[in-house]
């Protein structure tokens, strides 16, 4: 509707440059459906009429995942944004990994008549987190040659542990609600010093405000709940206190708790800081979409494409990623095979979404087999690496022992909830089977260990297909072929599995607000036996401390 509304008032040039002078609503665009398939020209034919909306710009600044949200076609739309503001003319390569489905006669057309008058100076600052910078083929790879190739590069590192500033907090009583009164202290918001300066700008060099785009995919996600919108900024782009306090909460939460919903505590606090300091100072804007799979071709499509600069956007997203991306099953899973994609996964600091994806439909005494061949190294920070090699995947009682012994973890609680989210609390066996990591080093850490070549062998990800497989296989002992039914999911990032009594029984948590004396994050915790022993903590009881 609200296109429609503004392509019908923009049928010439001249009625292009009324518009630019009207301020767009806050929801700009709000189009797919379950069932939808969007072309390059339904994205450009919502993304050019907003940008044109917006006005004459000398400064903008693009803030896209990186390359371990390949799917959410963020490259791609990067790509339209600068060639529309003239910093780019792409020819042939797409980027993305996504096919380009607009047809070559139309090009040309298209590139002369949807470009703006304006030609801002353009940065982008890929959202990477806690994760390892980007080389130059993934940033080739993802947007494509013109901009790989584009000099001065646009391209800017973000470094979590020292180029952030902190830009306000939320108070305590927010996170002392959200941790079950585990946590009693402010939560930093922390930005990249390069976002929060694009605040500011002198009217006599820059007429115009600088323009913040923030680009990604809305799914399910085991520490917010759902992916993007203002995470792709405090977490995204934010700073090592805020990351490793958002990242505790979520764990002490409970992930089983988190995942698949879009309204939690933790998600309050990042709202309360965006309501109050993004939204008040940035000419920010964000670009959402939602992703899908063709269950015939296993190509990937967009489903879901999403413009605002509120919470609006980010809701409707998430409607339809939970009815896309979500699986609930009937029955709980006994052995679940899952592939990671070598050119996406290459620590279990990301691989580990094999496991906090599906363990909410995995049966106790089950098993997850991860098919894991670009997995080299555990976490994507040298620090964060050097930790999980230490103190190992060994379950929640265990990593809090060491986070009360240890300093160490204690100012790393990032670290501390990756390692809970990706201890299976032995309910159920995890194997990885590495491409590049020795049997030692997996086994040092918790897992079992499987050889990537026979597993491989055995479940064959190229005759597989998503969901319920039977495949025939070997026994190892007297050579006796027998069928034996898995789960296959080709790629963790894209969804969430649950059984439908876990899910259903998660809903259930009652938030108590009311406990006397909070414990500091390196006291002793304890599981609750709601969250199946992940998160969801609950404060000792007297009898227990004793």
């Amino acid at each position: 509707f609200f296109t429609q509304r503004r392509q019908r008032r923009q049928s010439s040039k001249q009625a292009r440059g009324v518009m630019a002078e009207i301020p767009p609503p806050s929801l700009v665009c709000a189009i797919g459906s379950k069932g939808a398939t969007l072309s390059d020209d339904d994205i450009k034919s919502h993304l050019i009429p907003f940008l044109e909306s917006l006005g004459p710009r000398e400064d903008v600044l693009i803030l896209p995942p990186d390359y371990t949200r390949l799917p959410s076609q963020a490259g791609k739309i990067t790509r339209f944004i600068s060639d529309y503001y003239n910093f780019t003319t792409t020819t042939t390569t797409t980027g993305s990994g996504a096919k380009n489905d607009e047809p070559a006669s139309k090009k040309a057309k298209s590139n002369a008549s949807s470009c703006s008058e304006s030609r801002p100076n353009i940065t982008i600052l890929p959202a990477l987190g806690t994760h390892a910078p980007m080389t130059s083929q993934q940033i080739r790879s993802m947007f494509g040659d013109a901009l790989a190739d584009k000099q001065p590069d646009p391209f800017v590192v973000h470094d979590w542990r020292n180029d952030v500033v902190n830009i306000g907090t939320a108070p305590a009583d927010m996170v002392r609600s959200a941790t079950n009164g585990m946590v009693e202290q402010e939560w930093p918001a922390q930005l990249n010093k390069l976002v929060w300066e694009k605040r500011h700008h002198d009217p006599s060099k820059q007429p115009h405000k600088s323009l913040v785009l923030s680009i990604g995919q809305v799914v399910p996600h085991e520490v917010m709940g759902m992916a993007n919108f203002n995470k792709n900024l405090f977490v995204g782009v934010g700073g090592v206190e805020a990351i490793n306090l958002s990242h505790f909460i979520g764990a002490v939460y409970g992930m089983e708790k988190m995942m698949g919903r879009s309204a939690n505590p933790l998600r309050s606090i990042l709202n309360y800081a965006s309501e109050r300091y993004l939204q008040k100072e940035l000419d920010l804007w964000y670009i959402l979409t939602v992703m899908g799979t063709n269950k015939q071709s296993g190509e990937l499509e967009m489903r879901g494409f999403y413009i605002g600069n509120d919470i609006e956007c980010y809701t409707l997203a998430c409607e339809l990623s939970l009815q896309i991306n979500f699986t609930l099953l009937d029955r709980p899973l006994k052995k679940v095979v899952v592939y990671l994609d070598g050119d996406e996964f290459h620590s279990t600091w990301l691989g580990n979404k094999s496991i906090y994806r599906t363990r909410m439909a995995i049966a106790d005494g089950g098993e997850v087999i991860v098919l894991a061949p670009g997995v080299r190294e555990f976490g994507e920070d040298a620090e964060i690496d050097r930790l999980i090699r230490k103190f190992g995947y060994v379950g929640t009682p265990k990593t809090l022992e060491a986070m009360k012994d240890n300093p160490e973890l204690e100012q790393n609680l990032s670290a501390v909830a990756h390692l809970i989210h990706g201890s299976s609390e032995g309910r159920f066996r995890v194997t990885y089977c590495p491409g590049q990591l020795t049997r030692e080093e997996i086994e040092g850490v918790g897992f079992q260990y499987g050889d990537l070549a026979d597993m491989s062998k055995r479940y064959d990800p190229s005759k597989l297909k998503d969901g319920w497989n039977q495949v025939s296989v070997e026994d190892d002992v007297d050579a006796e072929v027998f069928t034996e039914e898995i789960f296959y999911i080709s790629n963790p990032a894209l969804g969430l599995w649950a059984l439908k009594s876990r899910f259903e029984d998660g809903t259930a948590r009652q938030n108590d607000s009311t406990i006397d004396n909070p414990i500091s994050t390196s006291s002793t915790q304890c599981a609750t036996d709601g969250s199946g022993g992940v998160g969801g903590w609950a404060k000792p009881s007297s009898t227990d401390n004793k």
